[in-house]
């Protein structure tokens, strides 16, 4: 993009410099706030990237192989289509972003509201409806500029509801942009304090009486199964694409010629992109597949994928 062609490397030097940055104020600001709320969903934030191998799978997001990556071997990080890049450990940043804005402008809305006004009355619908746009234009934003400068791309889409559908840098707009905010809402609205000054995560640990002599403890253990289960709850929205078939749309021509084309059922080469292809990992059951990948027959004219197309 833009004639630039160390995209990759200026990408990953700015996760680690963020993620440094974001660590030192994180000592500082633990020191003096120990177990903070933000702080605390910062973490679960982090850690809830045990699941993105499964969240690739899913929607088929396929990672430039030359990015820095875990172990390709490792059974979990294997899920991924092609490599699991360091870099998700900047999701932090992602997930938890758009609290910040959303909540600023939730203030500034009840500030110059009565007290009987829905946005009192209903906070947690009112943040929730805030984060939902606010969270769709970052992903869209962040998402569409890293495809387009080939950090992955997302090899099958659905058509309909997606950007520059058929070439390499498409983007499931509709569908991506919406779901991901599936964590984000719940993010934010978890660190939402009342008029007591309590988060409705400390809330909800107090009701499930879970270490009760360890507050903070009981508020970590609530927001990391609650996001755990929001971001399955992404993962399970794409899992369903994936078992309908719908997303017929191919990322044409394939870019990354280091690794076999990923094609789990078959679309690539009804469309003529040549081999090898791959199928991955959870490409029978997982995949609403008992028999594995379909037998295709390779268009007689190429197809828009073949190499006269490319």
């Amino acid at each position: 993009m833009f004639g630039y062609q160390h995209w990759l490397g200026l990408f990953q030097i700015f996760t680690i410099i963020s993620m440094s940055i974001i660590i030192a104020v994180y000592v500082v600001a633990w020191r003096r706030h120990p177990a903070h709320p933000v702080l605390l969903m910062g973490i679960v934030t982090t850690l809830i990237v045990w699941q993105d191998p499964i969240m690739n799978w899913a929607p088929y997001a396929v990672y430039n192989p030359q990015l820095w990556h875990w172990p390709e071997d490792w059974p979990l990080v294997s899920l991924s289509p092609t490599v699991e890049p360091f870099l998700v450990i900047g999701y932090i940043m992602f997930y938890l972003g758009p609290y910040f804005p959303a909540i600023w402008i939730l203030r500034k809305i009840q500030a110059r509201s009565r007290l009987d006004s829905f946005v009192w009355r209903h906070p947690l619908i009112t943040l929730a409806a805030i984060i939902l746009p606010v969270g769709m234009l970052i992903d869209a934003m962040l998402e569409m500029t890293l495809v387009r400068t080939g950090f992955y791309i997302y090899s099958q889409v659905i058509p309909f509801g997606s950007a520059f559908a058929g070439q390499t840098y498409q983007f499931p707009f509709i569908w991506e942009t919406v779901m991901v905010t599936f964590v984000m809402i719940p993010a934010g609205v978890l660190l939402y304090r009342d008029d007591t000054g309590r988060t409705v995560a400390e809330k909800l640990a107090q009701r499930t009486r879970i270490f009760p002599r360890k507050p903070k403890l009981a508020m970590f253990v609530v927001m990391f199964a609650l996001i755990n289960l929001a971001y399955l709850g992404y993962g399970t929205g794409f899992a369903v694409i994936k078992w309908t078939r719908t997303a017929t749309s191919v990322a044409c021509p394939w870019p990354y010629p280091e690794a076999k084309v990923y094609d789990p059922q078959g679309f690539y080469e009804r469309d003529g992109q040549p081999g090898p292809y791959s199928v991955g990992i959870w490409s029978t059951w997982m995949s609403a597949q008992p028999h594995g990948r379909p037998d295709v027959t390779p268009p007689a004219g190429g197809g828009r994928c073949g190499p006269a197309h490319g």
